[in-house]
């Protein structure tokens, strides 16, 4: 599958956290999350394994009860199962593919 570059699409998710899918396969899903300012995405877990890539502004991101201080450049992978949070200390952008897919995250 190949999908191109577009400006529309994002779905609100919760207050000042908004998303959308790029692109999915048989095991994978890639979603772009903007997260403004401010931006408090709850504890919550999920059976899928989580691995992101912060490509612009600065989060605190909480993995098991660690939290990472997340730059532009950073990365993660977040296992099944395991509790996470983040907070937005700036406006940002994060890539997240999910495996397996999130049938909640489909177009």
């Amino acid at each position: 599958m190949f999908t191109c570059g577009v400006s529309d699409g994002y779905k609100d998710v919760l207050n000042k956290i908004k998303m959308k899918t790029l692109v999915y396969g048989e095991k994978t899903l890639m979603v772009e999350f903007q997260l403004a300012k401010g931006a408090d995405l709850p504890v919550h877990q999920h059976p899928h394994e989580q691995t992101g890539y912060l490509v612009s502004g600065r989060i605190d991101l909480t993995i098991d009860g660690v939290v990472h201080a997340v730059r532009p450049g950073d990365s993660w992978c977040i296992p099944g199962d395991v509790p996470h949070s983040a907070v937005a200390h700036a406006d940002s952008v994060a890539l997240e593919v999910f495996s397996p897919v999130r049938e909640d995250y489909l177009p």
